[in-house]
């Protein structure tokens, strides 16, 4: 008796690709799970995340409508969860930080999931090293996330984009939410480029090529899962109403992907629910999406064997 004919299906791997599609010697794209929840203000269970896409993404159909075609089916690799460091916010981050900067000199795209979003700051840090002053963040996100600290920590999830601010410039999409203190530091303009969510109501072809113009040549992708309207994700640590949907978002994902160089991907904030797995099903395909539009730019279909 032999195993050897017997295919076997990567348990963990994003989109369930076997071992022999995902090798990370071969893959374009690496995937870092890490489930850390260890700020969240209101609803924990964001640790359950990363598992959670994976997992939703196994059933995920290989082929792409749009691009007519299997973009995916080769050339990602997922990583083992990256243990969090219990000493704290600020020691996980810097764990994330040196992951990330291992995969970027290895020349390899990170998408990072999470867990809470004060994950962000550790891959931006090792993308502004890389990238310096040709660096930008798209932020998808009900919240500002702009606070100086929150329950006596900077590295809190409702501080990540203040602390990606000393970094590089950063565009946010979606916000409806925030406090009077990052009010005050957006109105003293410390902070440009927000785009508030009832702002986004017309056409998306007349508000997303202005977002487009305020990004840099290279741009790192973080998504907050509460960018969408708990109607459509209720999956998150911290709903908020009035968010954005699915084809709008997709558009301009698309658009960013096609016109700037997109040098890495973090999704963050999804909190399962017990019984339902909408939330964790859409934020799988939301990262097919992007990826396959990255693979399809970066000519990577072909060498990845889809057939096209």
């Amino acid at each position: 008796m032999s195993l050897k004919n017997v295919h076997f299906r990567g348990a963990y791997n994003f989109l369930g690709l076997p071992e022999e599609d995902a090798r990370y010697e071969d893959a374009r794209v690496v995937i870092l799970p890490v489930p850390y929840d260890s700020t969240t203000s209101y609803k924990a269970g964001t640790r359950e995340g990363p598992l959670s896409l994976l997992l939703a993404s196994r059933n995920v159909e290989l082929f792409d409508i749009d691009l007519e075609c299997e973009p995916l089916n080769k050339g990602i690799h997922t990583l083992p969860e990256l243990e969090p460091d219990m000493r704290g916010p600020e020691a996980t981050v810097r764990a994330v930080e040196i992951a990330v900067k291992a995969l970027l000199a290895e020349g390899k795209l990170p998408v990072v999931l999470g867990g809470e979003h004060s994950i962000s700051t550790g891959p931006v840090r090792a993308m502004a090293a890389k990238f310096g002053k040709n660096l930008s963040v798209l932020q998808l996100d009900a919240h500002a996330d702009l606070r100086e600290s929150f329950e006596n920590t900077p590295y809190s999830h409702a501080s990540v984009m203040r602390r990606v601010l000393n970094l590089c410039p950063v565009t946010q999409v979606g916000i409806r939410n925030i406090s009077a203190g990052e009010m005050e530091f957006v109105q003293k303009g410390q902070k440009k480029n927000i785009f508030w969510a009832q702002d986004l109501q017309g056409p998306a072809s007349a508000w997303i090529p202005r977002v487009v113009k305020t990004l840099k040549k290279k741009v790192y992708i973080s998504i907050d899962l509460d960018a969408f309207d708990p109607s459509v994700v209720p999956g998150v640590g911290t709903p908020e109403p009035g968010g954005m949907t699915w084809y709008p978002a997709i558009e301009l994902l698309k658009t960013v992907v096609r016109e700037r160089e997109v040098v890495g991907i973090d999704i963050m904030e999804l909190c399962p629910q017990p019984g339902s797995v909408v939330s964790d099903f859409f934020a799988a395909k939301l990262l097919f999406k992007i990826l396959a539009e990255v693979f399809a730019k970066n000519d990577w279909i072909s060498d990845s064997g889809a057939d096209i």
